[in-house]
């Protein structure tokens, strides 16, 4: 097993999101895109190796737009997300177009992840912390002792560093106990910021609750080692027999639902570090400006160049 560790972004969802990557909106003073910032702060902190989880028909743009600057400084590899790509005696029902979700996509990487492994959706900014965070965490992982069980890592941000302006988002609200273990992790569909507070809505706005501001939520960022890819391919047969008979259109594999179940089985342990770094986003295209402007002070303050990789 190579001990190299690899970033691995999601990133079969760009493209259609956007009406075809040349749209992507750029949030860096010289066109730089939110990926950019992650791959440049996985480098500075030692990552080498990147997998980009694509859909094959955007390969060649991806490739001319994102790939080639990447391969200065990576060593590139693609993995394809197919809506077709099932265990042997599956089928897909023909009027079904939506992917199969994250940790579906995260399958279509199986063959090229040997190493512990990073994983980040394509259009977030997670901030440098969070890179530093998971690649010290391998290293301290590597020395654990062998036929323990596998230990992963969420790196968490408080609530209140991840919401907008401009709406509601849906964020994982985690549980933690008190050696900073995940227990599981609940979704709220919709939670808005009113008066520097952060409140849900789960009867579309009858009833609001107030959600503690300094509570711990998932964005997304892991880091796992190769053996969650066979726990993975042990879920998916038992998800897609009740998947395909109950929702076959729009029933998805999600990758913290099947994180969840490891946990509540006792097959892993995953350990919650909270970076302190704002999350940005542009959920709503009304949250681009703020961003910009985010950026634009890490600039100032020396975290980036301008343009990037130019010291």
């Amino acid at each position: 097993m190579s001990m190299q560790p690899i970033l691995v972004i999601l990133a079969a969802g760009m493209g259609s999101r956007y009406g075809g990557l040349k749209q992507i909106e750029p949030i860096g003073p010289n066109g730089e895109i939110i990926m950019d910032y992650s791959l440049y702060d996985a480098y500075m902190v030692g990552f080498r190796r990147v997998v980009f989880i694509i859909k094959k028909e955007i390969e060649q743009e991806f490739d001319e737009i994102i790939g080639n600057r990447t391969k200065q400084h990576y060593s590139v590899q693609y993995a394809f997300q197919d809506i077709d790509d099932l265990p042997d005696g599956y089928k897909n029902s023909q009027e079904r177009v939506k992917p199969w979700g994250t940790a579906h996509a995260l399958l279509a990487a199986r063959n090229v992840i040997d190493a512990p492994f990073c994983v980040i959706n394509a259009d977030d900014y997670y901030g440098r912390e969070a890179f530093k965070i998971v690649y010290d965490f391998f290293a301290d992982i590597a020395e654990k002792p062998a036929g323990s069980k596998p230990r992963y890592l969420m790196v968490g941000y408080e609530l209140m560093k991840t919401l907008s302006k401009h709406g509601h988002v849906s964020r994982g609200i985690c549980e933690i106990n008190s050696q900073q273990k995940l227990l599981h992790i609940v979704e709220r569909t919709k939670i808005v910021e009113r008066d520097n507070q952060a409140f849900m809505t789960e009867d579309d706005g009858h009833t609001w609750e107030v959600i503690p501001r300094e509570s711990t939520v998932s964005m997304n960022f892991w880091g796992f080692d190769p053996s969650l890819i066979d726990y993975l391919k042990a879920q998916f047969p038992p998800f897609l027999d009740k998947a395909l008979i109950e929702n076959p259109l729009k029933a998805e594999f999600l990758l913290p639902t099947s994180v969840a179940k490891l946990i509540a089985n006792d097959t892993v342990e995953v350990v919650v570090q909270t970076s302190s770094d704002q999350w940005h986003g542009v959920t709503y295209k009304e949250d681009k400006p703020q961003v910009e402007q985010e950026i634009r002070k890490l600039i100032d303050a020396g975290v980036y160049s301008s343009p990037l990789w130019e010291a």
